[in-house]
């Protein structure tokens, strides 16, 4: 017994060693001498706790993670805190210094290899915002290098990605018709993209990437999957050579406005040449996958696929016979776009909302990109320097004719294939794409826009993740109904109206879960000092005439107060009328505060209520193991005294079982 005791207290009397560096005593001789401090004075050690820290030293600990490198409170000198300043802003500075020419080598194959995937994805990327589609190849320049030099990540392939384009176009077509009026609706792109990366820099600097979760894991596999289905199905225009053709996104709209193509006249060459070389880089990605050693394959099979349908369309002169092509692509370096920027005017603050949103959606698809991979070879990803990067290559991109640059989970997945070593790899595709602007783009005049929709659907099997949603229905219902919710959303109604399910649906499980906490029933495991849930645990034994419950919430709050009392008074009145089973009457009820961190004066009014209310019914009520912030406002708002001076509060439900035998 003696033993069991000892280890009960092993924690508290750990946190006591170690606060006090002073004390003589070993952590071995406190552990083996329980009776050398009584009951009453490890009370104490819960009623003397010292002040905890306040709101300020909180938000300073936000924004300043490492309190010695708070710039005004440094003690370094003002050179190495600027280098150490730099370095941080930079990672490029501290890893540059141990590269070698062998990473650069491995840099160099994986950026060609990366570059070959991205020119004809950027291209395609492009049309599916509805832009020009040299803004692809643009967006494909100056983010990457940016990000190269200000990023985390040394996987992560940078450029257009299908779901941001797709948002981007169904949000802003319906303020902008960019059919109508192209330049402008190029304006409000660009608008939009500086938008987007004034966000993402903010919440980088203000360490607030807790907003990014905000639009959880369950909500982002159904919000890509229906978009991908989405942008499946407008890649139909261009695969089957349509004119005429709605620019809605739901589901039910596409099928309509194909189902009307078929009354005019039909040419299938658009559609042969796209389904053909479908199948062509399906099968690479087949192979690819069954022989690693192929991993090139796969990677060259959409340049080979636009060169080979570039080259047939010009030899035959298909597109005299309606097969639909690109024509003329804009060559040379980023133009400067600044003087396209608007600030003033009614379509401003709806340019900042769509920034705002895509923001999310593209810091949550990078950094899951980039903390996946980084997984893989062992490193941290640094979320909060990811989102800065992420935001200063847009803010810039914008000035530089580029539209929301983001991390691609496929091309990242070539890359790191490909054996990338560094960021590098990023510039090196940087490099090729600013040739190819400067030199090729000529030469794909005849490139046909069914090629294009071809590549940008090889690209769509891997953002459905069937088995990914499989496992959360396994796992968490709600989630899963976010999910299918996010899917549905997107699929039947529209981009942002799947988004706006997906996120209710996640806030309403926080609520739920929030106002109606959990509070278990704790019984002694048998052999041992622990208390456990008696529905976990079958085998822990209850005390006849006591009640041991614990709250399953970190925050005991207004929202909560009122159901957790309660639902306490109801355990006690379902316990007594209970004589079957429990022939005594309660006479003890042990709150184990043990997971609550936080209370606020609601909650401790309905501590106040429920102590009254058991004290006229006879009983007992007595706190176990409160957390720093709880047992301070405790003792601020005089609760202790209510309970007769800290007489019935424990370190741990063991003592106060203990103290009332």
């Amino acid at each position: 017994m003696t033993q069991e005791i000892a280890l009960c207290k092993f924690p508290q009397t750990l946190q006591m060693t170690m606060a006090s560096p002073t004390s003589e005593p070993t952590m071995t001789q406190e552990i083996f001498e329980p009776e050398k401090h009584g009951s009453t004075e490890r009370i104490q050690w819960v009623l003397n706790t010292p002040k905890p820290p306040g709101l300020g030293c909180e938000l300073m600990e936000t924004a300043f993670p490492c309190g010695n490198n708070i710039p005004f409170l440094s003690k370094q000198s003002t050179k190495k805190h600027l280098i150490s300043f730099m370095q941080a802003t930079f990672p490029i500075l501290s890893w540059g210094r141990n590269y070698t020419v062998i990473k650069f080598k491995n840099d160099l194959l994986a950026g060609l290899t990366l570059a070959s995937v991205c020119i004809p994805q950027s291209i395609g990327y492009a049309t599916l915002a509805k832009l020009d589609p040299e803004y692809g190849l643009y967006t494909s320049v100056v983010p990457p290098l940016i990000y190269a030099v200000m990023g985390t990540s040394r996987e992560i392939a940078i450029g257009p990605v299908a779901v941001i384009s797709l948002l981007l176009s169904s949000l802003l077509q319906e303020i902008e018709d960019p059919v109508a009026n192209p330049v402008a609706y190029q304006k409000l792109v660009l608008t939009t993209t500086f938008f987007a990366g004034a966000f993402q820099a903010a919440f980088g600097i203000f360490r607030s990437g807790f907003l990014v979760d905000f639009l959880s894991h369950a909500a982002l596999v159904g919000f890509t999957a229906g978009a991908a289905i989405v942008i499946g199905l407008q890649q139909l225009k261009s695969l089957l050579g349509i004119t005429q053709f709605t620019n809605k996104t739901d589901v039910i709209s596409v099928i309509k406005a194909v189902c009307r193509s078929f009354e005019h006249p039909w040419k299938p060459y658009n559609f042969i040449i796209g389904c053909s070389f479908l199948c062509f880089i399906l099968i690479t990605r087949f192979l690819g996958r069954r022989n690693r050693k192929l991993f090139w394959l796969p990677a060259i099979a959409p340049l080979l696929s636009v060169i080979l349908a570039t080259l047939i369309v010009f030899l035959t002169r298909a597109d005299k016979h309606g097969v639909k092509i690109v024509k003329h692509i804009k060559g040379g370096l980023n133009p400067s776009s600044v003087h396209q920027l608007q600030f003033k005017g009614p379509q401003v603050g709806e340019a900042a909302k769509v920034g705002l949103i895509v923001a999310i959606i593209a810091l949550t698809e990078a950094i899951a990109a980039g903390r996946s991979f980084a997984s893989l070879k062992g490193y941290h990803l640094d979320g909060n320097k990811e989102m800065v990067a992420m935001g200063v290559m847009n803010i810039i991109g914008s000035f530089t004719s580029c539209y929301v640059a983001t991390g691609s989970f496929s091309r990242t997945a070539v890359n790191f294939s490909a054996g990338c070593e560094t960021a590098v790899s990023n510039i090196v595709m940087a490099v090729t794409v600013l040739i190819s602007l400067e030199f090729l783009t000529r030469l794909l005049y005849y490139t046909p826009v069914a090629i294009l929709a071809s590549i940008i659907l090889s690209a769509l099997p891997g953002l459905i993740h069937f088995s990914e949603a499989y496992n959360i229905w396994k796992i968490d219902k709600l989630d899963f109904f976010a999910c299918i919710g996010a899917f549905l959303g997107v699929l039947f109604a529209s981009v942002e109206i799947g988004l706006l399910v997906a996120v209710t649906i996640s806030f309403a499980k926080i609520i739920l879960i929030s106002v109606r906490p959990g509070t278990e029933f704790l019984g002694r495991l048998p052999g041992t000092n622990i208390y456990g849930d008696v529905n976990q645990y079958p085998m822990a034994v209850k005390t006849s005439g006591v009640l041991i419950l614990r709250l399953k919430s970190a925050l005991l709050c207004f929202a909560n107060a009122n159901f957790v009392r309660q639902r306490i008074m109801k355990w006690v009145t379902e316990e007594e009328g209970d004589t079957e089973n429990n022939p005594e009457k309660v006479k003890l009820v042990i709150l184990d505060l043990s997971c609550l961190m936080d209370i606020d004066t609601s909650g401790i009014v309905s501590l106040v209520e429920l102590y009254k209310n058991l004290d006229s019914s006879g009983m007992k009520m007595v706190i176990a193991n409160p957390r720093w912030q709880v047992i301070h406002k405790l003792k601020v708002a005089d609760f202790v005294d209510k309970f007769g001076g800290g007489v019935s509060v424990f370190l741990s439900v063991g003592e106060a079982m203990d103290a009332f035998k």
